[in-house]
C-alpha cells in the first residue's frame, strides 16, 4: 500500500502531504483545487508516467524548473525528481539508471471521468489502454514498446523526406521484430481481458447485455510478411502503415459497437468495466491488487452504477478516490476523509 506522498512544485501545488490509509480514502473538494494532481502525482511517483500528461514537463508547476515528488509503498523508499526535460529517481535512496527495479515495486489501476474516450474515442486511447496494462505484467513489454517507437520515428521521418529504399530498409527488421513481439503480447492481452470485463460488465451494469472485446491488428498479424506487403502504399503516403502503431480493440455491446449504438449511461459502464478488467488482470498477473486511482467518477453515475462500482472493488485493495461531494457516500462505507481547498489538504 501507499503509506505517504509528498509533492514538490508539482501542477498547482508548491507543497502537499498526503498519509493515505488502508482501504477506502476519500479526497474531497471544490472543482479546480487539485484533487485530480494528487492521484496524477501518485501514478507519476510509482509508475515513472502520467495517466492525463503526455509529457511530465506539463506537469512542473508554472514557473518553475523542477518538480518532486516522494513517498512510501510499504517498505520502499521511492523518490523522482524531473528537471530539464530528465527525470532522476531513486529505490531506497539509491539511485537508479534502469527503471525495472523501480517499476517492480508497485502496480497500479487508473479510473477516471475520460476513461469515455475508450468507448468513443480513437485507437491512440485503447492502444494506451493495452501498454499501460502490458508495462505492468509483462517483463520487457516497455522496453520493446520504446524501441519500436523510435525505429518507427526514423522510418517515418525518411519516408518523409522521400529518401532512397536502402536507407528506410535500415530499420525494417527492428520494426518487424519489436512489431511482432508487440502484436503477439497485445493478442494476450485481449484473451486474457475479455472474460473479467465481460463479468465486471455484469456487476455493473446489472444488465442483460453481453460485451466482448476484439484484438484488431494493424497488420495481418505477421509482420514478416506484413510489411514488404505494404511498400507501395507507404512510398505513397510517405509514412509507414502497417504495424502495431495502428491496432486497435473492437468492443461490442451485444452484437453492437458500443461506441455508436450504446447509451451514456450503457458507455460509462463499459468504460468502467474496461478499467476494472485491465485492474483484475493486474491483481491476477502479480496477486495482490493494485492501488485504485479513481478521479471524480461518482459525480456522473446513477445511484445504481454508484452502487455496484464501489461493490466491484476489492475489499483489500487501497483505494484513494476523488470527488467533491460526499452526498452520494453510504454510512456504511467506511474510510479516512481529507478535505482539499486552497492548496490546503487536511484530514476531516
Amino acid at each position: 500500500m501507499l503509506r505517504d506522498l509528498r509533492l514538490r512544485d508539482f501542477r498547482c501545488f508548491e507543497s502537499l502531504h498526503l498519509t493515505p490509509e488502508p482501504g477506502l480514502n476519500f479526497i474531497i473538494g471544490a472543482n479546480a483545487q487539485g484533487k485530480t494532481s494528487i492521484l496524477e502525482a501518485a501514478c507519476v511517483l510509482l509508475r515513472l508516467q502520467s495517466p492525463k500528461a503526455g509529457s511530465l514537463g506539463e506537469t512542473v508547476r508554472f514557473g518553475r524548473q523542477a518538480f518532486g515528488l516522494d513517498g512510501h509503498w510499504e517498505t520502499r523508499h521511492l523518490h523522482l525528481k524531473y528537471e530539464n526535460a530528465l527525470k532522476s529517481f531513486a529505490l531506497d535512496s539509491k539511485n537508479q539508471s534502469r527503471s525495472g527495479d523501480y517499476l517492480s515495486v508497485a502496480r497500479v489501476a487508473w479510473i477516471g471521468n475520460d476513461d469515455l474516450q475508450l468507448v468513443r474515442g480513437s485507437g491512440t486511447h485503447r492502444r494506451r489502454y493495452l501498454d499501460f496494462l502490458g508495462a505492468q505484467i509483462a517483463e520487457g513489454y516497455l522496453k520493446t514498446l520504446r524501441a519500436y517507437e523510435r525505429a518507427l520515428r526514423s522510418r517515418n521521418a525518411l519516408l518523409k523526406d522521400n529518401r532512397p529504399r536502402r536507407e528506410i530498409a535500415a530499420f525494417d527488421q527492428p520494426l518487424i521484430d519489436y512489431g511482432q513481439a508487440l502484436l503477439d503480447w497485445r493478442r494476450e492481452f485481449c484473451a486474457i481481458l475479455e472474460p473479467l470485463i465481460a463479468s465486471a460488465y455484469t456487476q455493473i451494469s446489472g444488465g442483460t447485455e453481453t460485451i466482448q472485446i476484439e484484438y484488431v491488428p494493424g497488420s495481418n498479424g505477421d509482420m514478416q510478411s506484413a510489411l514488404p506487403a505494404s511498400l507501395e502504399e507507404e512510398s505513397r503516403l510517405r509514412s509507414t502503415v502497417t504495424g502495431p502503431h495502428r491496432d486497435d480493440v473492437r468492443i461490442m455491446l451485444g452484437e453492437k459497437p458500443a461506441a455508436i449504438y450504446a447509451s451514456e449511461g450503457q458507455q460509462r459502464s463499459v468504460a468502467l468495466t474496461l478499467k476494472l478488467g485491465q485492474a483484475a488482470a493486474l491483481a491476477a498477473a502479480t496477486q495482490t491488487p493494485p492501488l485504485y486511482l479513481i478521479d471524480d467518477v461518482f459525480g456522473e453515475l446513477d445511484p445504481a452504477r454508484r452502487n455496484n462500482l464501489m461493490a466491484a472493488l476489492p475489499p483489500e485493495a487501497q483505494k484513494i478516490i476523488t470527488s467533491t461531494t460526499l452526498d452520494w457516500h453510504r454510512s456504511e462505507m467506511n474510510g479516512a476523509i481529507f478535505q482539499l481547498a486552497d492548496g490546503v489538504l487536511s484530514r476531516t
